[in-house]
């Protein structure tokens, strides 16, 4: 039904796609850690609300990444 290479192709693209999915996450949760870290450290009486704060876009950026999982698996399952 398909070339011969079609799954060498599908292993890369599903690869490249969590590679690169995964890459912007990685350092928007890094970078929210230490600016979270950094407020708190000026003013810590407001750690309640900067923690929450940093929970919660937190959990929206590794939300970034399962969406490249999901794309990825995508990719090789269904091609």
């Amino acid at each position: 039904m398909w070339p011969e290479g079609i799954d060498a192709v599908t292993q890369a693209a599903a690869a490249y796609t969590i590679m690169i999915g995964v890459i912007a996450p990685a350092f928007s949760i890094g970078w929210i850690g230490s600016k979270a870290m950094e407020a708190i450290g000026r003013n810590p009486e407001a750690s309640g609300g900067i923690l929450t704060n940093m929970i919660l876009i937190a959990a929206l950026a590794e939300a970034i990444a399962i969406y490249a999982l999901v794309v990825a698996l995508a990719i090789k399952f269904v091609s």
